[in-house]
């Protein structure tokens, strides 16, 4: 029994052992920060008796601290033995278990009747690969494939914002179809909030005033695994094609030295904006230069967004490891571009892409009223149940 098999082995120890709690409260398995208006909703809406608990992974403790804050329980989430000891016990008296993201001890967690286990994700759509779709699964070992398969099997049901996002969870997960539930992702519905989008904008251009009154061209490229990232040749060159537009470049924490690079390659056409999200910046953005990241699918939810550029440089080589949805091409809203010199003529051309066909195959249920669906769902059949 190698590490992994034995911490599963406690997990399913402990949970035994703690499974006979009356389940009558709501646990929230936390590793992203922007599904906070549904924790709150959740915590309001519950019956007299029951409690919201948060579990956090210690990158959102800020966002911890504010719901807590609130009168919400927290507790930071770190795998480990003082877990298994007090926070499995926690988690067995959750009559419903949302999870924003796969957490491998799930896969050694005794799963009673009275515990549902929701999947809410934290994309709208999908265009890397994961799960089993991702070819480095199958280079695994079969010990390995079976700790991920008993993750997956885990989630009673999957919140998704679209048909099109369940079947990519039936494909990744091997999940049945009747386990996908179209109720929109909660986590979108200020993207479609005006009072949202317009306060969010003056707040950018109160941090980041060099952005006003000018075209701002995001380039937000995905997180590439191993955190290696490095520009192409001319990529600095094609998002400064228009002189008139502010740049703002966004690269993954990790990536501080191409991020420099960019920066000082761009000059006086570069904005620096650490202190705002990308989401934020999104709704200032007339051009996100995106590659496979999910930010396209926000992006496309909010008036503003006048074209979505997909630079795809390295296309053949990251179709093979981690790979791409198998139909990405048909669906993408505009052509890939896979040289600098493409992207800038792009850029020079500032043409609108039409999104109507990629929000109706992504944002299906996205339409701002996610939120009280989820709720209504999972809560208003919320009762407290005899023990298992």
């Amino acid at each position: 029994m190698n590490v992994k098999e034995f911490y599963l082995w406690l997990v399913r120890l402990m949970s035994h052992l703690t499974g006979m709690r009356r389940r009558s409260n709501v646990v929230y398995l936390m590793s992203f920060n922007d599904n906070v208006a549904l924790i709150r909703s959740l915590a309001q809406a519950l019956p007299t008796g029951a409690q919201l608990v948060v579990f956090y992974r210690p990158a959102q403790v800020a966002v911890a601290q504010e719901l807590a804050a609130g009168g919400i329980q927290t507790h930071v989430f770190r795998d480990g033995l003082r877990f298994v000891l007090t926070g499995i016990p926690v988690i067995m008296t959750a009559r419903i278990l949302f999870c924003d993201n796969y957490y491998a001890f799930l896969g050694g967690l005794y799963h009673p009747r009275g515990m549902r286990i929701v999947q809410l994700w934290h994309a709208a759509g999908a265009i890397k690969r994961f799960g089993w779709e991702d070819p480095t699964t199958k280079q695994r070992s079969a010990s390995d494939q079976r700790r991920f398969q008993a993750v997956y099997d885990h989630f009673d049901e999957y919140v998704v914002g679209s048909p099109a996002m369940g079947a990519v969870f039936q494909r990744s997960y091997h999940a049945p179809a009747n386990k996908m539930r179209v109720l929109g992702y909660p986590r979108s519905d200020r993207l479609r909030d005006d009072q949202w989008v317009e306060r969010t904008r003056q707040r950018v251009y109160q941090a980041v005033p060099a952005l006003m009154g000018h075209r701002v061209i995001l380039y937000a490229p995905t997180y590439r695994e191993g955190v290696t990232f490095t520009p192409p040749q001319g990529l600095s060159q094609a998002l400064a094609a228009d002189p008139q537009a502010r740049v703002v470049v966004k690269l993954h924490p990790a990536l501080t030295t191409a991020a420099s690079d960019l920066h000082r390659e761009l000059g006086d056409q570069v904005v620096s904006a650490p202190m705002v999200s990308t989401t934020e910046l999104l709704t200032v953005a007339e051009t996100v230069v995106t590659d496979y990241s999910s930010v396209a699918f926000d992006y496309s939810l909010l008036s503003n967004a006048h074209s979505l550029l997909f630079y795809l440089f390295d296309l053949p080589s990251y179709t093979r490891n981690p790979g791409v949805q198998s139909d990405l091409l048909d669906w993408l809203p505009g052509p890939v571009l896979r040289t600098s010199q493409e992207l800038a003529a792009a850029i020079v051309a500032d043409r609108q892409t039409d999104l109507t066909q990629f929000n109706a195959r992504w944002n299906t249920a996205n339409d701002g009223r996610a939120t009280d669906r989820v709720v209504d769902h999972y809560l208003t059949v919320f009762k407290p149940v005899a023990n298992d």
